[in-house]
């Protein structure tokens, strides 16, 4: 039983379909299995860089989560790109995973030059014993949930319209890696997760909460998402965390990032100086939207 999809960011329309897949196998005694690409085929044909919703890590978690906990992730390259369709059925599907049912979206395309659809697995399930399904479209306020909504509302820091088509807030998470310590001289100590290659579908100053290890995402604070351009500007996205009233040592530990409320654009100041009078009324203001007391902002 197999699902085959990008599953960037595992919305509610890849979780219905996962749902399916599961369900399906139980009833039929078969193993449910996800293939997936890495990276995601719309960033490899693009010459700009894509922002995505989830990591790999992210993905394979929500996979195990679905109760899918088998995963095939195919490297996305010019190899894979030049297969033909049909080379695809035979030697993924069937030599390599023995499907009996395949479960795909409607507009899923695949092969050489996109030349693959669900009319072909159709045929060729005929004539190779597999049956292909297609998952309906799951519809939010009379339109598709897609990947592509969801970065678009995220883009416009609108979170609560996009938490309901993910199924959840929106996250990122990562491990926390050592900085350069200027948050700490600037009396605002951040906890730092590179992004490296991952291009973030939001940037700017945000209102979060944040889970540490297992926990839920419960911690209120502040945090930056872009590439600095005041002080040691990056060429790769790092999302700089400061929690309010935090004493405590993150370095090595996972840490999961909830955006609630986006205050700002990133912004390049004229010195340290103004850099920190701004970082001060971000964090009034995050403990306002949070509905924290904003005078502790200066504690």
């Amino acid at each position: 039983m197999v699902a085959v999809g990008a599953f960037d960011g595992l919305h509610r329309g890849h979780q219905a379909l996962l749902t399916q897949v599961r369900e399906r196998a139980q009833a039929t005694g078969l193993t449910p299995i996800v293939v997936s690409f890495e990276p995601l085929p719309r960033a490899f044909f693009s010459k700009e860089p894509v922002p995505r919703l989830s990591s790999v890590r992210e993905k394979l978690l929500g996979f195990d989560a679905a109760g899918v906990g088998k995963a095939l992730i195919l490297r996305f390259n010019d190899e894979l790109t030049s297969m033909p369709a049909e080379d695809f059925v035979r030697r993924v599907l069937i030599e390599r995973l023995h499907t009996r049912e395949v479960w795909v979206g409607g507009d899923f395309r695949f092969g050489h030059k996109r030349g693959g659809d669900v009319a072909l697995l159709e045929k060729m399930g005929a004539e190779l014993g597999f049956s292909a399904r297609v998952m309906p479209p799951v519809l939010l306020d009379g339109a598709r949930v897609s990947a592509t909504r969801v970065r678009m509302l995220l883009a416009a820091g609108e979170f609560s319209g996009a938490a309901p088509l993910l199924g959840r807030p929106f996250v990122i998470e990562g491990k926390v890696e050592y900085g350069n310590q200027l948050g700490r001289e600037l009396g605002f100590p951040t906890a730092n997760i590179h992004l490296h290659d991952r291009v973030p579908p939001v940037q700017g100053i945000f209102a979060v909460r944040v889970g540490l290890g297992e926990g839920e995402c419960a911690w209120p604070g502040v945090a930056s998402l872009g590439l600095r351009p005041t002080v040691n500007e990056v060429s790769q996205p790092l999302l700089e965390v400061h929690l309010f009233d935090f004493e405590g040592d993150l370095y090595g530990q996972r840490m999961a990032v909830e955006f609630v409320a986006k205050l700002r654009d990133e912004a390049k100041f004229d010195g340290l100086d103004a850099l920190t009078e701004q970082i001060r009324r971000d964090a009034r203001m995050a403990r306002e939207v949070l509905g924290m007391n904003p005078r502790l902002a200066e504690a």
